[in-house]
């Protein structure tokens, strides 16, 4: 079933109309003649004044004659249409709602917290009246459905291991895999989804403590790693500069106590005592 533009004209015309069919059905019953045909101009007159819908801005009415779907009207103000029929509004707004924080496992098995905005609006209103039961109802269950899918295929994190994408560093990647997942699913309802994103991602209670103190090992590792680096390559540079810049000849032992001295000068987190010494280096 596809959305489909429906028979209407201007109110204020039809309006126009329906007061002239009035006064000359009225006209034919007083002056006696023709009383029959007044009366019929009277029941038309009546059926087009019962016809008469007002629509407001950004809402929409969905026409059924006799259980048949016979199209929508989408446009605002005051139109004059098939008499007879059902009219049900259908709102054409974009509307949001937050979904509940949800408890599902991650690529790697591991419990985490997740819940999601989504931003939607109705684009076919015969899918969205017919198509489902509720469809604000069908786009909630739908939406949780998709949370739990799309958090299966991610792991919370890869810890610094691989590209992967991942929930907690690419939560714009996920939104746009969620949108496409989500889009998917509500296509048969008619509905739109104009956004997604993430409000709300943790590890679950029972691992969160663990889970943090994995994530800080992970940082302190990662950071003795650039401390090292960054030692090295400060040794490196100040051997060679010796070598170049002075006439400071160096044996490989007196090296070696040199990158050991400063190796521990700049890596040691408190601080390294000076010690000067006042007699031979050792050679």
């Amino acid at each position: 079933m596809q959305e489909k533009n429906v028979f209407h004209i201007n109110g204020y015309l039809g309006l126009v109309i329906v007061l002239a069919l009035i006064i000359g059905g009225g006209f034919l019953l007083a002056t006696g003649t023709m009383v029959v045909l007044g009366g019929l101009v009277i029941v038309v007159a009546v059926l087009a004044a019962s016809s008469l819908t007002i629509i407001s801005p950004n809402q929409s009415k969905v026409l059924t004659f006799f259980g048949r779907y016979i199209g929508t009207i989408r446009e605002a103000g005051l139109y004059l249409t098939v008499p007879l029929t059902n009219k049900s509004t259908v709102s054409l707004r974009v509307r949001n709602f937050n979904s509940a924080i949800l408890k599902v496992n991650d690529l790697q098995g591991n419990p985490v917290e997740i819940a999601a905005v989504i931003v939607f609006k109705v684009v076919d209103t015969s899918k969205a009246l017919f198509s489902v039961e509720d469809y604000e109802q069908f786009v909630e269950i739908q939406t949780e459905s998709a949370i739990r899918h799309v958090a299966s295929e991610y792991a919370y994190d890869n810890f610094g291991d691989g590209k992967e994408l991942t929930l907690r560093s690419n939560p714009t990647d996920v939104s746009n895999r969620l949108t496409e997942e989500l889009q998917e699913r509500l296509n048969v309802a008619g509905v739109k989804i104009i956004e997604t994103r993430l409000t709300h991602l943790a590890y679950a209670t029972e691992i969160a403590s663990a889970m943090l103190q994995r994530q800080q090992s992970q940082a302190i590792l990662s950071a003795r790693k650039i401390i090292v680096e960054g030692a090295v390559s400060i040794t490196e540079g100040a051997i060679d500069r010796l070598g170049a810049e002075t006439n400071l000849k160096l044996t490989d032992n007196q090296k070696l106590q040199l990158i050991n001295n400063m190796m521990v000068s700049i890596i040691n987190e408190r601080g390294s005592q000076p010690v000067i010494n006042t007699g031979k280096i050792d050679s």
